[in-house]
């Protein structure tokens, strides 16, 4: 385990410990910023990258969590239909209220606030799958079950 991890990167590691996950975060010296770059950083498949999308209901201004496979987009138009309401992409400010991580380094657990959360159904066909971890270059490897277990997420068909 690394030591000297940056804050954001501690209280993601905090917040996988008090989950009982013997995760460990990795701040790499390459970028993990997008799905590419990670999965170039970690030598997985870009469809083993959960991306931590967060998005605003238009009529309520509430943030969703989407943690989706790197491979694949998400559609705005569905997700509005679970959620009840039509969504947007919010700018960084919002992103930042709502989760207390920068556009980047997003990872699934570990925000200031609860978010209502839709996990990608493709992770169910991996072993494992690698996470942000609340910086751009931090990431964690960990198990689709336990992801959606400490998540409270919400498996749905984005593909």
């Amino acid at each position: 385990m690394q030591r000297n991890l940056s804050p954001n990167a501690r209280r993601v590691q905090d917040a996988l410990t008090n989950a009982g996950l013997s995760c460990q975060v990795q701040e790499l010296p390459a970028s993990t910023r997008t799905a590419q770059e990670a999965a170039a950083a970690v030598g997985c498949t870009v469809a083993q990258i959960a991306k931590s999308l967060v998005f605003r209901g238009t009529t309520t201004a509430s943030p969703y969590l989407v943690i989706a496979s790197g491979a694949h987009r998400v559609n705005e138009r569905r997700l509005g239909t679970w959620v009840a309401e039509p969504v947007e992409k919010p700018d960084a400010a919002f992103v930042r209220a709502a989760t207390g991580f920068p556009i980047g380094g997003v990872p699934p657990l570990g925000h200031d606030q609860p978010l209502r959360t839709f996990v990608d159904e493709t992770f169910l066909s991996f072993d494992e799958i690698w996470a942000a971890a609340g910086t751009p270059n931090a990431v964690f490897r960990i198990g689709p079950m336990d992801l959606i277990r400490i998540t409270a997420g919400e498996v749905v068909a984005l593909a």
